[in-house]
């Protein structure tokens, strides 16, 4: 079942001159038809400017599209009605935590939306430690965040969203803050809650990341332009690099060995299986 469609949809940014009319419109989303399967590990890339943010801005209502439809759980998200239940159904994690992370003590920020929805006390008690320890931040809990980490400010921010208990999050560009490290938790974090049924798109310009999902989805010029499943994509590698966009290094060096004349696969997509084509040849 969809839990997230779009239907053909499109967006301009518009330019506004000294009087405060539009003067230009610069498409930012052409003819997007898009649609996430609930419980999906969906990853969407792209280069600077290809569209992928400005989709994920449409997909909880942060941005209404110019022409044709975003729906989440069948719900149009132009709805102004139903903008809290397309909130609480799809809740989004943004690239820089700092931005994210609004109270002085993590066990605060974690809380910050339920308090405002009212939620009670007990209740948000026990959904706050229940999302601290679901990402591995309890023991922080009585911190100051900003004397964590990169990688843990942006699970205290991952945190905040699922004590909302969102079917699905959106990540834009998470871990493009953040060093090796801090990224390897995320991913982690982002690999777990998706397999506990939670449904991930994510916004990354790390193939290594678009790796693991089980979905790629590939955007410029405002357009999807490629979608499958890693394998199919990373095997395209030309087609990829004549949009801007890398591969994993290890499919990068089976490509370059192929160009060489080695008998490689063209879907490698990490080390092992690499190593064990390779050990093929030898025997």
């Amino acid at each position: 079942m969809d839990i997230i469609k779009t239907e053909n949809l499109d967006f301009d940014y518009e330019i506004l001159d000294d009087k405060g009319q539009v003067s230009e419109c610069n498409p930012a989303l052409r003819g997007v038809n898009l649609t996430v399967q609930k419980g999906e590990f969906l990853a969407v890339l792209g280069h600077n400017g290809s569209g992928k943010s400005t989709l994920a801005k449409h997909l909880n209502g942060i941005l209404l599209p110019t022409r044709g439809k975003v729906f989440v759980n069948n719900i149009d998200v132009s709805d102004d009605s139903k903008i809290y239940e397309i909130r609480q159904t799809v809740g989004m994690v943004f690239q820089n935590p700092d931005n994210q992370i609004v109270a002085a003590i993590v066990e605060e920020d974690v809380a910050f939306a339920l308090e405002n929805l009212g939620v009670p006390p007990l209740e948000i008690r026990e959904r706050i430690d229940e999302a601290m320890k679901l990402v591995d931040i309890y023991k922080y809990h009585k911190h100051a965040p900003h004397r964590l980490s990169g990688g843990q400010k942006q699970r205290v921010a991952i945190a905040g969203v699922i004590a909302m208990r969102p079917q699905c999050i959106v990540l834009d560009e998470p871990t493009a803050m953040l060093d090796p490290k801090g990224r390897k938790e995320v991913m982690k974090t982002i690999k777990m809650l998706n397999g506990m049924g939670v449904t991930v798109v994510l916004i990354t310009h790390y193939m290594e990341e678009a790796a693991q999902a089980r979905r790629v989805v590939v955007m410029d010029k405002g357009e999807i332009i490629m979608d499958g499943t890693p394998r199919e994509i990373f095997a395209e590698v030309e087609k990829l690099k004549a949009v801007g966009l890398d591969v994993p290094q290890v499919t990068e060096l089976a490509y370059e060995l192929r160009k060489a004349g080695v008998d490689l696969p063209a879907d490698i997509l990490n080390e092992e299986e690499c190593v064990k084509e390779l050990v093929k040849l030898l025997q």
